[in-house]
């Protein structure tokens, strides 16, 4: 197998270079800034389907075969058997029938429709992406979701004894993401659970205790989607009655996989490369004459900027989608979410809150005995 170039790969990858490849071929919602309805409020930390530590590993979870085909397929076939097996991405092999390269719908959207290449004539080893990072099928989930976030790719080639036998993607893995969140949130309510016991047992209030209480919930698990945005995100938006290919044009230079329709400045639909592929290609439509109201998807669900990470992550995997758009308080279109976007957040919000329990709690309970050494108690 080629060297791999996504990003940096192991030495498992540079000693795997010769592995063959297996053959296989609305309604508008607006997600609740505090909780989830009770029906969605359900744990994903079980330890069903887990190891001893307590985490899944890469072949544990529901992998699908993937679907190959040479690099000398045309664009149009490729899109062919991606739209027949429902999936968004298709692995390229070379002469040899070596994995080379992988064809994704963000590929055919921003790197062919965008580009007005000519789809029966084109083959995929012009757009696709080369030598594409994989993961060995007993790596842990979290460890294959670090590496598709610090990567900035969706799909990881799985392989186990020396060949490919699956195609990962990160919706696959949000499940591990959602658990990792819920068990630093429930660490970090015991923490505070214990300092405000404390505080209640000897009847006394320590300055400054509050804020280390609120801190903690806010930062290990409230945070919020502002907490993710830049001072000024970056959106794309289109019009309803632009073309797909301009919406295609302006995702390039976006270097998005996703527009959100709009009018008036609020949300009336998203275009997804996903939606491009399945409901253009795939129906034989023309990308420079169908409008983006015909293949867009209605009225999406978004989410505010108050909504917490941990409910957006539900949302996306039960609903099954990988953008998500974000609204103010009048409704107005400020930003738009994408799984990796929002799995990094969830996977630095874990990394990030794990310092703070023995530093931060010693810290504020060394200032309540000092505060407290000189009192006498009954």
């Amino acid at each position: 197998m080629p060297t791999t170039s996504h990003a940096g790969s192991s030495s498992s990858s540079r000693r795997s270079r010769s592995m063959a490849l297996t053959s296989s071929s609305s309604h508008k919602k607006t997600l609740p800034p505090n909780g989830l309805p009770d029906h969605h409020r359900r744990s994903f930390s079980s330890a069903r389907f887990m190891g001893l530590t307590g985490e899944r590993t890469v072949k544990r979870l529901r992998l699908s075969k993937a679907i190959t085909a040479p690099e000398t397929t045309s664009i149009y076939e490729a899109c062919r058997r991606m739209a027949a097996k429902k999936v968004d991405a298709l692995l390229v092999t070379d002469s040899r029938s070596l994995l080379c390269g992988i064809l994704t719908d963000k590929d055919i959207a921003t790197k062919v429709i965008a580009r007005e290449l000519d789809f029966e004539s084109t083959p995929v080893a012009k757009v696709m992406t080369r030598n594409p990072v994989f993961v060995l099928a007993d790596t842990l989930a979290v460890e294959a979701l670090q590496k598709m976030v610090q990567g900035k790719f969706r799909h990881l080639p799985v392989v186990e004894h020396g060949q490919v036998i699956a195609l990962l993607d990160i919706e696959k893995c949000l499940y591990d993401a959602i658990a990792r969140m819920e068990r630093a949130a429930e660490k970090g309510k015991a923490i505070a659970a214990a300092v405000e016991g404390v505080e209640r047992h000897w009847g006394s209030s320590v300055s400054g205790s509050n804020t280390f209480v609120e801190s903690l919930r806010e930062r290990m698990f409230r945070p919020s989607l502002s907490t993710i945005l830049s001072e000024n995100p970056k959106v794309v938006t289109v019009s309803p009655s632009d073309t797909v290919v301009a919406a295609t044009k302006k995702m390039l230079e976006g270097h998005t996989s996703s527009a959100v329709a709009t009018v008036d400045n609020k949300p009336v639909g998203i275009l997804t490369s996903n939606d491009i592929l399945m409901r253009v290609i795939a129906q034989d439509l023309r990308p420079e004459l169908i409008l983006v109201e015909k293949v867009m998807t209605q009225n999406p669900e978004c989410a505010t900027l108050d909504t917490p990470i941990l409910n957006a992550l539900h949302n996306m995997h039960d609903g099954k989608y990988l953008h998500l758009p974000v609204v103010d308080k009048e409704g107005a279109i400020v930003a738009i979410v994408d799984v990796l976007h929002i799995t990094h957040a969830a996977v630095t919000t874990v990394g990030n809150t794990a310092g703070i329990d023995n530093e931060a709690a010693s810290s504020m309970m060394q200032k309540f005995c000092n505060d407290n050494k000189n009192k006498k108690y009954i």
